[in-house]
């Protein structure tokens, strides 16, 4: 049988049966679409993480330093001049909390003090406006780059907030930029490192240091290197790299942690929960490649006399093998189509409704529907239809030709 013409016969007994195969394929419709739609918001959440923390920044080393006194700046100046071929360059952090209001609206912040620096490192971009420079930095300048969340309580917009003046602790404070992607680290606005120390009350000390390591550097030596010489540099025992839990604890800890390291265990964390999901919605895949089965045997019997009339006239039992076996398979590829199309629209669903639920964070979720899960889906379908409709294809090719012409 020539190919057009086993295309021609496909389609001929798909169409004959509309309504039961539509119905057969309903199983294949619901089990690709969870798979889909599961898949494509579970990237869409890692994509979303992803921006939010910075972390498309592989390059960039969080220390943490507990060391019994307070960090300086010039302890990250000895520590950047100490490690020239590891890092680009190394910059610092302090934390803040307070009121801030507009005149109209006070809302409670987080703040950060930063140089400019960081926001390279970081990977942080502003969505109005721009970020404050090292100008403004070095003369303690009182700008404010605002948290995207804080903008539009306060002004409505991102854009209306630039150029607006806020009050802060006892001075007042010119909006430059406003920042999304913030909202995973707790909604933090920035001002100038210089400014925060001077003139915030608790801004005074380094609460973070933070690394950009040179380009193809190797990041596991940098993070070995980074502990033994902050551990040399601050005179600290050899168990100040663990974390000190417990009651009587030392208070003396140096963590390293790479972005890169982070990105490993997100990808981790989000790949067995995403194996976790697939499988449940293989039950529903298994469910309808039984209904495919229960419907092509359901055919088979139906149509016993046009099979033995097909032998009779010289059709091979390949012939008949495949004829059924692809009408398996275009019913559970057609149900893919749908699945993959209702999928796509039940994920941009869940991640409407996961913004909505992360909306005081700011985060913001869009499905992520790649090739690979399209792929995957189409070859589960083809899959499917190939081992549930063997065995129907192989009982039809067995039957005698003569017993089915006198089928009743």
């Amino acid at each position: 049988m020539r190919i057009r013409d086993l295309f021609y016969e496909t389609f001929s007994a798909i169409q004959a049966n509309r309504g039961r195969s539509l119905l057969t394929i309903l199983g294949i419709v619901i089990g690709i679409a969870a798979v889909i739609s599961m898949t494509a918001l579970i990237d869409g959440i890692k994509a979303s993480l992803v921006d939010e923390l910075g972390l498309s920044q592989s390059r960039t080393v969080m220390i943490d330093c507990w060391t019994g006194r307070e960090i300086t700046m010039d302890d990250v100046s000895a520590f950047e001049a100490g490690m020239p071929d590891d890092y680009e360059f190394i910059t610092a952090a302090s934390y803040d909390s307070g009121s801030i209001s507009n005149g109209v609206t006070k809302e409670q912040g987080n703040f950060m003090g930063v140089e400019p620096k960081y926001f390279e490192a970081m990977g942080t971009k502003a969505i109005a406006g721009r970020l404050f420079m090292q100008s403004e930095d070095d003369a303690g300048s009182r700008v404010i780059v605002l948290d995207q969340s804080i903008a539009n309580r306060m002004w409505g917009s991102e854009g209306a907030a630039v150029g607006q003046s806020v009050h802060l602790g006892n001075d007042d404070y010119t909006v430059v930029g406003v920042v999304g992607g913030s909202g995973m680290r707790g909604g933090y606005s920035f001002v100038p490192l210089a400014t925060m120390r001077a003139r915030m009350s608790g801004g005074g000390g380094i609460s973070q240091i933070i690394g950009f390591a040179r380009e193809d550097a190797d990041m596991d030596g940098i993070v070995a290197r980074t502990k033994s010489y902050l551990r040399s540099y601050f005179n600290l025992p050899a168990e100040a790299t663990e974390e000190p839990t417990g009651e009587g604890a030392p208070e003396y800890y140096i963590g390293v942690t790479t972005m890169a390291s982070v990105i490993e265990q997100l990808d981790s964390t989000m790949g067995a929960f995403q194996a976790l999901m697939t499988c449940v919605a293989g039950v529903s895949l298994v469910v309808g490649g039984i209904g495919i089965m229960n419907m092509m045997l359901t055919n088979v019997t139906e149509r016993i006399r046009e099979i033995g009339l097909r032998k009779a006239l010289g059709a091979r039992r390949s012939d008949i093998t495949r004829q059924f076996l692809l009408e398996s398979i275009m019913l559970c590829l057609v149900g893919g189509a749908f699945g993959i199309l209702l999928g796509y629209a039940g994920a941009s669903v869940l991640a409407q409704f996961a913004s909505m639920s992360s909306e005081m964070g700011g985060l913001a979720v869009r499905p992520v529907i790649s090739p690979t899960a399209v792929g995957l889906a189409s070859g589960i379908c083809v899959g499917i239809g190939v081992l549930f409709g063997f065995y129907p294809a192989w009982r039809a090719s067995r039957l005698d030709p003569v017993e089915s012409l006198r089928y009743q």
